[in-house]
This record gives structure tokens, sequence and C-alpha cells, in this order.
């Protein structure tokens, strides 16, 4: 199964397997809308998309979890799955395929794998001796615990000693294979940031890792050993293979791997960096298999300043703030507020002062008006306009002529605050453009054509804005479009392929003369900030 050439209209990308102890919180939701807007831009562009998520659903944590709440852990990964998928739908995410770890052919992929790593001599059986974070499925050095052997990253509880037998992977024989991975394609780890933070970590020297624990019923047995089982990052990094298996095809790795493989984008939190930048390719490598085009580690979210716990009663839950502001509402916040792969903050006043001002105020109110005077004066169809009369300094134009292209840069380099900035400079500039027009002016002096002129490059900005932001606020570009008089729902791919393509929609110019547009009404209802706030 050597290397082969990926199609530049195949791209898969993954969320995450989340991990089920408890009901989805807004970090998973962030790095979920994150790739769905990717998966929505890829597909405007004409791409073949395959966005994977799932959950990862083994491990000692879940069956504690599930012991301590009297339920059976299948009973307690089925609740909590059902959250994650309502809150999916309830967020506007359209993924492909959503892969759960106790799925009995995910079992066999895992086999299969695990048997050709043992081939290839990389699985031993030795002693592991260390401090264990039972929330972190992790073993820790002792120099990362803080004081009483408490886990930095869950520092309410004490790190579990053990001493027992496990079967470990050969991470030290990929040392220089890693090393070379990384030199070769600077781009497989991103931002530079988190590349930097692996870069140091493997030149320390890599250490074997084991793949199994003893005493535990909750997972995958051993193939070799079902006295052991498998570890659970060993189990869920495969998650992404099995995703990938069509729903009729027999699960082996040939049938998984036939058409995504590799995999072009792994997205992820930056806890999870490691796993998926060093134990991850490490294994596709003894395994004899091409390794995924990038791994993406994003920040943390924290909320007025202060990094989120339960303790602090400060934890965000995504459903009251979908089920409160809307889903586009709430990707809009993450994406434009938020540089992709820094921390960012949650601050609710923020949150309803940033929508009104630029969903509310600088779009919304600018269709709304605009489509009045064209109700007015040009007979509710869009205005008449020729590329011959405008003027050549046309500043909406000229801003337009050239934003899709840089917006798509943007898109395509995750850097999403970007693309909203770049397309909000047009929104505000039409704003500015209508007021030093003043078509309602003209329109009493006679100057009809001037008019049509003006009121279509707005209309057309607006469009134009309202198409580009479509991947992160997919229902408020609808309800432009509509309203603009295009029979189109960009939350329904088929008929974006056939009445907005993006060679022609991303550009200026697509909105045609004549046509009949729809009655005013606001796109965007103004959010108010009630006194409670979701916890």
């Amino acid at each position: 199964m050597g290397s082969k050439i990926i199609s530049k209209n195949l791209f898969a990308i993954t969320t995450p397997l989340y991990y089920v102890n408890d009901l989805p919180h807004v970090g998973s939701a962030y790095t979920t809308i994150a790739a769905d807007v990717l998966a929505r831009f890829r597909r405007l562009q004409g791409d073949s998309v395959l966005l994977i998520t799932g959950t990862d659903e083994h491990g000692q944590k879940i069956q504690r979890t599930a012991e301590s709440l009297k339920r059976t852990p299948q009973e307690h990964c089925d609740l909590i799955v059902s959250g994650f998928e309502s809150l999916w739908k309830q967020l506007g995410i359209h993924y492909d395929r959503f892969i759960r770890t106790t799925d009995p052919r995910h079992e066999a992929i895992v086999k299969e794998f695990f048997q050709r790593v043992w081939d290839r001599g990389d699985i031993y059986l030795g002693q592991q001796k260390g401090w264990y974070c039972v929330s972190c499925e992790e073993f820790k050095e002792e120099r990362d615990l803080l004081e009483g052997h408490r886990c930095p990253i869950h520092p309410n509880r004490e790190a579990e000693w053990r001493d027992e037998q496990n079967y470990f992977f050969r991470l030290s024989r990929y040392q220089h294979q890693l090393e070379a991975l990384y030199r070769d394609r600077p781009d497989f780890i991103q931002p530079e940031i988190r590349r930097n933070e692996v870069l140091s970590f493997v030149s320390q020297g890599l250490q074997d890792f084991s793949i199994s624990r003893i005493n535990l019923d909750w997972g995958i047995p051993v193939p070799s050993d079902p006295t052991h089982t498998l570890y659970v990052w060993f189990d869920a990094l495969l998650g992404y293979v099995t995703a990938l298996l069509e729903p009729d095809s027999e699960p082996t790795l040939e049938n998984a791997l036939a058409k995504w493989w590799p995999i072009n984008l792994h997205l992820i939190g930056k806890d999870i960096l490691r796993f998926h930048a060093v134990y991850w390719p490490a294994m596709l490598m003894s395994a004899d298999l091409p390794i995924p085009g990038c791994v993406f580690g994003h920040g943390f979210l924290t909320r007025d300043g202060q990094k989120m716990g339960k303790t602090l009663g400060n934890i965000l839950d995504p459903v009251e703030l979908v089920n409160r502001y809307g889903s586009d509402a709430v990707r809009y916040y993450f994406l434009k507020e938020i540089e992709f792969g820094r921390d960012g903050d949650f601050n609710e006043t923020r949150f309803v002062n940033i929508l009104n001002a630029d969903l509310a105020n600088d779009l919304g109110n600018l269709l709304n008006r605009t489509l009045k005077m064209v109700h007015k004066y040009c007979g509710a169809h869009v205005p008449e306009f020729s590329e011959e009369k405008v003027q050549a300094d046309n500043v909406l134009a000229e801003l337009g002529q050239d934003l899709g292209d840089r917006v798509a840069r943007a898109y395509t380099t995750l850097k999403f605050s970007e693309a909203c900035e770049a397309t909000l400079t047009l929104v505000r500039t039409g704003n500015k453009y209508i007021d030093e027009q003043a078509p309602w002016s003209l329109h009493k002096q006679g100057q009809h054509a001037a008019v049509e002129q003006i009121l279509y490059t707005v209309l057309e900005s607006v469009r134009l804005a309202a198409y580009l932001l479509s991947p992160i606020t997919p229902n408020l570009s609808t309800s432009i479009y509509r309203q603009l008089g295009f029979s189109l729902n960009f939350n329904e791919q088929s008929s974006i392929d056939v009445t907005a393509p993006f060679v022609t929609h991303a550009h200026w110019g697509a909105l045609p003369p004549g046509q009949p547009l729809e009655e005013p009404y606001p796109v965007f209802q103004r959010l108010e900030l009630l006194e409670t706030v979701p916890l």
C-alpha cells in the first residue's frame, strides 16, 4: 500500500474523535465548527470532501465514569454520543462520517493494523512503571507533575502509581524517520508554534510507549494476548481509518485506504498534539502506510480571561449558547474573533456587540436599506449595470475584484478571522459608499442611470460578502441570496453546485441585472444581552 498521488478534488478532514466521558463542551464545538467551515469552503470550490468526526469510547476513564453513574459502559457511550450528534445538528455541521470506536468493524481494522506492526517487530512485552493520569489516559513523567503527583491538566486528581507488564510500541526506532518527516515536510505540523513544540519534544529523545493495559475490560483485546486490552490511544487513532470504509465494504485496511487515504488534514486541540504529530505518524511508518498531509493544533478557549472549569463554575454550555443566539452567531464569533491556532476568549458582552455590529448593522442593514431603495426606484428588480459605464474609481468594484481570491487563500490556510475581516471591509465600505453617493438625492435630480449603477454595486457587494461568508454563516447567507432573487440554500450542496459555482459567484459581477427581488426583511435579528449567562 505504498504512496499514491492525492487527487486535488479529494479532500478528507477529521476532527478528533471526542472522548465520551461527558457531554460535549465548547472546545469540542469550536474544533468541529472550524472543520465544517473548511469542508463547506472546499465543497463550494467543487472538491469532493469527506468530513469525519466521531467518538472515542474505550478506556478506564469511561469504565469508571459509567460505574459511578450506575450505567454499563455501552449505555453511557450511547447516551453521550446522542448529545454530540444533537449538538452538531444544532450547529449546522454537515459531517459525512461519524465513527464510533465501539463499532465492530473498527475492531477488525485495529486488529489488522496491530498485526502489521507486530509482524514488523515493533511491539514487545515490557515492564511499565510510572505515574498514570486516568483522566488523560496517559503515563506522566515525574518532572511534568505538580506537587502531590497531580496532573497539570487535571490538578484535582492525583496520578496513580502503576507497576505492570504492558506491550510497548518501539517509538524510539522512528526517531530519525520522524525528524526527517518534519524536515522534509515543514507544513506537516501547523501552526509554527506547535511545530516548534513537537521538534523540541522529539529532540530530547523518544521513549517507547505502552500500548496495552491490564485489568481493564472496556476496550479491544490485544490480538496476541487477550489478557491485555489495547491502550485507548492506539485504538482511537485508527478510528480515522475505519471511518473511511464504505458502508457496505468488508472491514479491511485495503478497503479503508482505497479512496480517501491519506487524510489531508487532522484538526485537533493543542492538548493532543503529541499523539497526532509523533505517535500516529510513527505507527503509520511501522505499518508502511502513507502519512497524512497536515496536523493543525488550535488553541484553547477561555471565558472572561479565565480558564473554564467546573470548580470555577464558568463552563460555557454550547447547547445553551446556540439555543440563545443561533448557530450562525456562534460560528461567526469563534472564527472571526479568535485567530485560529492561538488561544481565544469568550466574553458574552463582546459576543453580542460584535454580532450586532458586523451582521445586524453593517451587513443586514446595508442589504435592507439598499433593497428598499431598489424596490422604490427600480421596480423591485436588480438594477441595470454596465461594466463600461461604472466609474473607473468605483471603490466597491475595485475592492470586489480580487476579494474572492484573497478570501479563498485565507480559508485554505485556516485564517478564518482574515477571511471575515476582508469580507467585512467590503461591507463597511459599502455603507460608507451609499452614504457618500446619496442615491436618494440623485433620484430626485432624475439621474436614474447613476442611481442604478450605485445600487447595483452595493447589492453586488452584499451578494459577494454573503457568498464568501457562507461557509461560516450558511443560514444568513441563504437569507441574503433569497432576498436577491436566487433560489439557493447554502445548506444543500446540490443547489450550490448547479446555481452558484465558485468560479463565478466568488467573483465580482455575478448578480444578474433584471433579476426580480424579494421583499426586504431583516436577515439578522439584533441580539440582546441577557442578565443570566449560560452555565
